[in-house]
């Protein structure tokens, strides 16, 4: 199924139906009086989280979500039929924002949560309300209330606890086959990952965290460059961020310490909030260097791009490292429960 994480909708709740002024009017019953029932109400638009859906592909084609309207009311004090709601399902983690002014109206983080959209209108009054000791014939009735309309905007952002951030062809791919069950495409060209991937990383039959692979960042991404900033969202909810650093490029003109420099000036232009998050760097393809080299270039590197946090040299192709890494993971997220977004 093709990955959809942002749509743009339409919800039309359902008018009031009308109320009515209606008089009994019955053989051997003189002056009945007012018998006029209220209108309906009208359908409202809710929206539920559904762990059981992973896209929002359905509401990139189906645009617009109307509820019905209520029935008017009847003669006989007979009331209009009330219609019935409408319920859009879409996977958690989903924001919804009001498309004009930007107002978060539902952060759906839990299954099952549910949030009103758009409030159906109330139904109107008969004229059997407005009967008094004064006024026994009332013809006055009110109509029903219109529904709420609203252009709304569905942003997807995937629930993960940790997130892997990095240059095309950093090795994010080959780290969540190497710790998890998940099989992201990998090859030797740029750009293999073009939709968020997400793995559980299994420490032990109790512990467990969930791993999230977003398509490399370029320089210039903040200018469309690339695939843009498009999938940053995806991290906004994890609480800890994995630098993936290609220590050995292929390419001999390419410089590490530059690309690293870019990667965090595009998060920074994306996102203040999501640049401050707590990040760790990890320098992979470990196995392409010498092993008389390696410590000497890491630390080289960290020098000159000025690291003096927690960082972790790994080959993701072969495993070396990785098992220290997710360990120091899963005791980061333990000792920091809560302190997610």
């Amino acid at each position: 199924m093709k990955f959809i994480d942002e749509a743009i909708i339409q919800v039309i709740a359902g008018n009031g139906g009308d109320g009515v002024a209606s008089f009994r009017r019955e053989k051997f019953v003189p002056r009945g009086g007012p018998d006029g029932g209220d209108g309906g109400r009208g359908g409202s638009i809710y929206v539920v989280a559904d762990r059981n859906i992973n896209t929002l592909i359905d509401y990139r084609y189906a645009r617009i979500h109307r509820a019905n309207s209520g029935e008017k009311g009847r003669g006989a004090d007979c009331y209009g039929k009330g219609a019935e709601d409408v319920v859009l399902r879409v996977p958690v983690g989903t924001v919804i924002s009001d498309n004009h002014t930007g107002e978060v109206i539902a952060d759906l983080t839990q299954h099952g949560q549910k949030a009103l959209l758009a409030k159906g209108g109330e139904g109107g009054l008969g004229n059997l309300h407005f009967k008094s000791s004064t006024n026994r014939a009332p013809r006055k009735f009110t109509p029903g209330t219109q529904g709420e309309n609203r252009d709304l905007k569905l942003e997807l952002k995937i629930l993960a606890d940790v997130g892997l951030l990095g240059m095309p062809n950093a090795g994010k791919s080959t780290l969540i086959r190497a710790v998890s069950a998940a099989r992201p495409k990998v090859a030797d060209y740029p750009f293999t990952t073009l939709h968020p991937h997400l793995g559980v990383v299994r420490v032990d039959y109790d512990r467990s965290f969930v791993i999230a692979d977003i398509p490399g960042l370029i320089e210039g991404a903040a200018e469309g460059a690339g695939l843009g900033h498009q999938f940053l969202r995806h991290l906004a909810r994890t609480r800890l961020l994995l630098h993936l650093v290609d220590i050995a490029p292929f390419d001999e003109t390419a410089n590490p310490v530059h690309d690293a420099r870019a990667v965090i000036e595009e998060l920074k232009k994306y996102d203040e909030a999501l640049y401050r998050k707590p990040r760790w760097l990890v320098l992979n393809k470990l196995d392409l260097l010498d092993p008389s080299e390696r410590a000497q270039k890491c630390r080289q590197f960290q020098s000159d791009f000025g690291w003096q946090e927690k960082s972790f040299i790994i080959s993701a192709l072969t495993g070396e490292g990785c098992k220290e890494l997710i360990f120091a993971v899963m005791q980061y997220l333990e000792q920091n429960r809560g302190t997610g977004s």
